[in-house]
């Protein structure tokens, strides 16, 4: 007997209309995320949206770009190009966007446009998390990844090399016009002077658009190089000031301190003037406090560049770093993840170590959350005197490992330096500090291979600067965050049914 097979008619016509909500099951993310951006205040995006000109075209709605644009970094697609794709073929997308297809460019506006907006949703949906449950804040565990920038590391140019870049095409454009003023001269004797001859050759214009550009690093550079040497110089004034104030001191010493201190605010006013008079507050409120640590350039005494100073092209605000032991043009970004792997905050700099961001994070979460969490672990890229100073006066118990060396090391201490470090290596050395530190592999750990390497596959940037990146590791993390929130819900279903 032959074997049958189901009826296949790709010209079969529909006699009634489907309902787009049979197209998927029931609980599929794109439900989940609709039903979740409707109870989303949207009201940053929709007044910036009314505040501008009422004629012309209808705006989509926000709560299904916004849907769309969630949904599309949940599974990993970031090209606006792909997303309008996929509001034709991917049955999902075509389901939240209800069967419209707005161009990428109008994708991609929408997420440059409202970019501040859509990373503060990750407030709200942490709210929703703790709801229902999860960011609980007994164990929170701190790290850093590098992110690759949307630039390419052979596009990074040292300061030595810009002026040198510089000297060489104003020489070449000098040339290039010496040459057309010499054709434009022959070409008159030959065809007399009426001919237009105003339009500059490519090449000049390649040069000068060059030019324009290596000036623009060159001076932002010159300016970064003043002001990390002029913090630098504030940082040594506040030292000396506190030497003043110590007791035991002779005059002549403490004499010696206010001048080199008054000398160094002097410099440094001079190198990067401010509006204040305050050594420490240039910033006020919890602002201050949560700004994570950016990179300094390396400057001279003088406040100028070093040689090897460098500038990428492409991104100015993403540097040169070191991830798995190979040079990427990036950004480092931080996580503050709590005992569910859910992110509670996060934070992007581009300063490669991460000794400088523990406070600022920690604050952050203090921040989101309205506590502190009761034990804090990090790797060794987060041990410093002055983190550990931090989280035993704010209440923390913090476990921060040691790098090898330090942990072999069998000298008594003799500073004050080592003797924190010893002090931590007797803490992560007895049962308990090893039971709670072996913890972080499966708190934060994880959550970076979920995003770079999971559904997500969060690799690169889509936009440049340090404030766009920012705003889209922010949405990065608002989906880490639903994703958890989702799979959570299911798991609850389940479990519902099974009792």
């Amino acid at each position: 007997m032959t074997k049958q097979y189901r009826p296949w008619n790709t010209e079969q016509s529909y006699l009634l209309p489907p309902s787009p909500r049979e197209w998927l099951p029931e609980n599929h993310l794109a439900f989940f995320l609709m039903d979740i951006v409707r109870q989303l205040d949207l009201s940053g995006i929709e007044d910036a949206i009314h505040a501008k000109d009422p004629r012309g075209e209808r705006p989509y709605s926000p709560h299904m770009m916004t849907a769309l644009l969630l949904y599309a970094y949940c599974v990993g697609v970031f090209s606006s190009r792909k997303i309008e794709r996929g509001t034709y073929e991917d049955v999902a997308m075509r389901v939240i966007a209800g069967d419209s297809h707005p161009h990428f460019t109008t994708i991609n506006g929408f997420r440059l446009d409202h970019r501040k907006a859509l990373a503060d949703l990750f407030l709200q949906v942490l709210r929703l998390c703790r709801r229902a449950g999860l960011g609980r804040m007994g164990h929170v565990s701190l790290d850093g990844s590098k992110v690759q920038a949307n630039a390419s590391k052979h596009k990074a140019m040292s300061y030595e090399r810009m002026k040198e870049e510089e000297r060489r095409l104003q020489e070449e454009i000098e040339a290039l016009l010496r040459r057309a003023e010499l054709a434009d001269a022959t070409e008159d004797s030959e065809y007399g002077p009426d001919m237009r001859g105003d339009e500059l050759p490519a090449e000049l214009q390649f040069r000068e658009t060059r030019l324009a550009r290596i000036k623009q690093l060159k001076k932002a550079l010159e300016d970064e190089a003043a002001e990390a040497r002029a913090a630098t110089l504030r940082e040594n004034a506040a030292g000396l000031r506190e030497k003043v104030e110590q007791l035991g001191i002779s005059p002549k010493a403490r004499k010696e301190a206010a001048t080199r201190a008054e000398a160094a605010k002097k410099r440094a006013d001079e190198l990067a003037p401010r509006d204040d008079d305050d050594d420490d507050d240039d910033d006020s409120g919890n602002a201050a406090l949560t700004q994570l640590s950016l990179h300094r350039v390396p400057a001279t005494p003088a406040g100028k560049p070093k040689p090897k100073a460098q500038r990428n092209m492409t991104d100015g605000d993403s540097r040169i770093m070191i991830r798995n032991a190979a040079f990427v043009q990036a950004y480092n970004v931080q996580a503050a993840v709590s005992e569910d792997q859910i992110i509670v905050a996060h934070g992007v700099t581009n300063d490669g170590t991460d000794a400088k961001q523990l406070a600022p994070m920690l604050e952050r979460v203090r921040e989101n959350c309205g506590e502190l969490p009761e034990k804090f672990t990090a790797d060794t890229g987060y041990l410093s005197e002055e983190n550990v100073a931090y989280c035993r006066a704010s209440g923390v118990d913090a476990y921060i490992a040691l790098r090898k060396k330090d942990r072999e090391d069998r000298r008594l201490p003799r500073t004050s330096a080592e003797h924190m470090r010893f002090m931590m290596a007797v803490k992560l050395a007895s049962d308990a500090g090893k039971e709670i530190y072996e913890r972080r592999k499966v708190i934060v750990e994880p959550v970076f291979g979920q995003t770079k390497a999971g559904g997500m596959n969060f690799r690169r940037f889509s936009l440049r600067g340090l404030l766009k990146v920012a705003c889209e590791w922010g949405i990065v993390a608002t989906c880490h965050n639903l994703l958890k929130l989702f799979r959570a819900g299911e798991r609850a279903k389940l479990t519902a049914v099974s009792v």
